[in-house]
């Protein structure tokens, strides 16, 4: 088979393992306020031999001892404080963000960020946010460490490391950080027009099975590359990163396994034709799992000589969780195929 234009303008797709930065109480360090940690509250072990996690702590990072005095948020949703529980007049807020400055460059060569939920430094959403140092709390707060780590890196996947116990926002963080490494060594020597257009191209069903409308908003953005190719190229991995967030489900993925599936007309047998059908099918109905379907349509595209199908990301992508499965050998024909 000859490798389409796209793809020769691609690195090779990123191999596990790839770095993330992770709340380091997350990863059984006795560094909470209480001295201890909270290595359950995140699912490590569905994730091992995906990721080497580098581990941050920014309440240690600017001092604060352990155990140690805890600390909350307090004033208005855009502008809270990070102030002591006990003490009111021990106020953390300014070192938290000062500190996220100092870790920016460690974040460089990372692929995600896996924060403590619910906490006043590293939470994402939902901490715990009073109105005044008395007041009952509202669900409303953003950590303030994490808070200026999104802003600095919009596109950089961020999750708190409960909501990953639920599958579909598990497959959306694995997916983008794969993709992110993707985007990180496509770039690494700079980005032209061709290359955007080769990797959204690259992309381009790993999109639908998220956001299927923001594949058609995406291509628009990249209708007009007239003018500067880094600047396109930012907004447009902003949107995708934003796209993959979706949670992808059982009738999208459908959706897209068909599409792939139309390029196995004419190209290969009737019978083998009928076994990617059905593995799809058991698919659907919730049969079998999404490797299922995945493995007899990369058997069947190589088969059939259908680059460009077989190029997609989708295909390649590492997937995690209950729809994912037990990857099957490469090359091993579909179990119900005609001999």
């Amino acid at each position: 088979m000859s490798s389409p234009a796209f793809r020769d303008l691609l690195p090779p797709f990123p191999e596990p393992p790839l770095t993330i930065a992770v709340s380091e109480c997350l990863t059984g360090a006795p560094v909470r306020y209480d001295g201890g940690h909270r290595a359950s509250a995140w699912p490590r072990p569905a994730l091992e031999g995906l990721y080497e996690v580098r581990p941050i702590c920014p309440e240690v990072g600017i001092g604060l001892g352990v155990p140690r005095p805890p600390i909350r948020l307090v004033g208005a949703p855009a502008s809270p404080r990070a102030v002591g529980v006990e003490d009111p007049s021990v106020d953390v807020s300014d070192r938290l963000r000062a500190y996220a400055g100092t870790r920016l460059p460690d974040l460089d060569d990372v692929d995600g960020y896996v924060f403590k939920a619910r906490s006043p430094s590293c939470g994402l959403k939902g901490v715990a946010l009073h109105a005044d140092p008395q007041g009952p709390p509202v669900p409303e707060g953003t950590g303030l460490f994490a808070a200026e780590i999104a802003s600095a890196r919009p596109a950089l996947p961020l999750e708190d490391g409960e909501n990953l116990f639920e599958p579909g926002a598990l497959e959306s963080f694995v997916t983008r950080t794969f993709v992110h490494a993707f985007w990180r060594r496509t770039t690494a020597g700079g980005i032209d027009a061709a290359r955007l257009i080769a990797f959204h191209s690259a992309c381009k069903y790993l999109v639908m099975a998220h956001d299927a409308s923001a594949y058609r908003r995406l291509g628009r953005l990249l209708a007009d590359l007239s003018g500067n190719a880094e600047t396109t190229g930012e907004r447009y991995f902003e949107g995708l990163m934003r796209a993959l967030a979706a949670r992808p489900t059982r009738s999208s993925h459908t959706n897209v396994l068909q599409h792939l599936q139309g390029y196995l007309r004419g190209a290969i047998g009737a019978p083998d034709r009928r076994a990617v059908a059905a593995a799809i099918e058991r698919y659907r109905n919730g049969e079998a799992a999404l490797e299922t379907p995945l493995h007899d349509l990369r058997w069947g595209l190589q088969k059939a000589g259908a680059r460009y199908a077989f190029d997609q990301y989708y295909l390649h992508v590492p997937r995690v969780g209950p729809q994912a499965g037990a990857t099957v050998p490469a090359g091993t024909a579909p179990r119900t195929a005609a001999s």
